[in-house]
């Protein structure tokens, strides 16, 4: 498929999927919910497979890597980032999630042996600027307290695991394996390491069984999860790692051109400004990188 088309997906869907998220904030521990997310979005992923006839085995040695793949980007990202937000703003999460750009342009070179690029590196400082001025307001009203220090921490932390699991994913695709089989045994162990945790913390694991948030469950399940990660996996393969991390620059922008319409966010000038640096660190990351 255009990579220009996976790279819109990635971008659209999770850029829309807070709306579906905030259905899932309640009587369900967040990182239950992710669980639930990551286990459905498995089992869709699984029947599709045998259904057509594609789950194609798996050595010992690829299902560890995948296993690798699912702890760092399906669920041990979650677990830091999500105890973060406690402390920390969205913007200020945004902006720290942002920095994968640049985390897995360093991780594909010292561990993938991918060339780095120029154009890409200024295109993700660009952009990286433009997310600092979008988020301008929430970045200003932080404090560097303990417990402040300790949430941009953990929230780094969940970011260079995603980061990681971003390269474990472009490993995988390099070494053929198809992105789907990856993505669903990947996300059976995300999800089994989540409840997991669960138990050991004695979060309780429930389901909410109100229409909304089984309704919101499903839509991120299949496009969140089964139709997101499947469009970022394959574009990762395509084009990098470090190209397809831009669309974490470019979602939480999207989310807030969302909140426009329908929560009558408020643009200043120093945000569509920031918002025009986005744009213009994407076109110089992605001009040679989709087609």
């Amino acid at each position: 498929m255009n990579n220009l088309l996976l790279y819109t997906i990635t971008v659209v869907i999770w850029g829309s999927t807070w709306i579906a998220i905030k259905f899932q904030l309640g009587t369900v521990a967040p990182m239950v919910s992710i669980a639930h997310r990551s286990l459905l979005a498995a089992l869709l992923i699984f029947l599709y497979l045998l259904l057509r006839r594609r789950l194609s085995p798996l050595s010992r040695r690829d299902h560890v890597m995948v296993c690798l793949q699912g702890l760092c980007l399906f669920s041990g990202n979650y677990i830091f980032i999500y105890h973060a937000t406690a402390e920390l703003a969205s913007g200020l999460v945004a902006v720290v999630f942002s920095t994968m750009v640049i985390l897995n342009m360093i991780n594909g070179a010292i561990f993938l042996r991918l060339p780095a690029s120029k154009m890409v590196a200024l295109g993700a400082g660009i952009g990286l600027v433009g997310m600092v001025a979008v988020f301008l307001p929430q970045l200003e009203s932080f404090s560097l307290t303990d417990a402040g220090f300790r949430a941009l921490l953990l929230c780094f932390l969940g970011t260079c695991l995603a980061s990681f699991g971003n390269i474990f994913a472009a490993r995988n695709s390099r070494d053929g394996l198809p992105v789907l089989v990856c993505n669903a045994w990947g996300m059976l162990y995300g999800a089994l390491a989540l409840y997991g945790f669960a138990l050991l913390t004695g979060t309780p694991i429930t389901l909410d069984q109100d229409f909304v948030y089984l309704g919101s469950l499903f839509y991120l399940a299949v496009f969140g999860s089964v139709v997101g990660f499947w469009a970022y996996v394959t574009l990762i393969g395509n084009i990098g790692p470090d190209r397809a991390a831009y669309s974490s620059l470019l979602f939480p922008v999207v989310a807030l051109l969302i909140s426009t319409l329908f929560e009558d966010y408020q643009w200043t000038l120093l945000g569509l400004a920031g918002f025009g640096l986005v744009l213009a660190g994407n076109w110089l990351v992605m001009r040679r990188g989709t087609g």
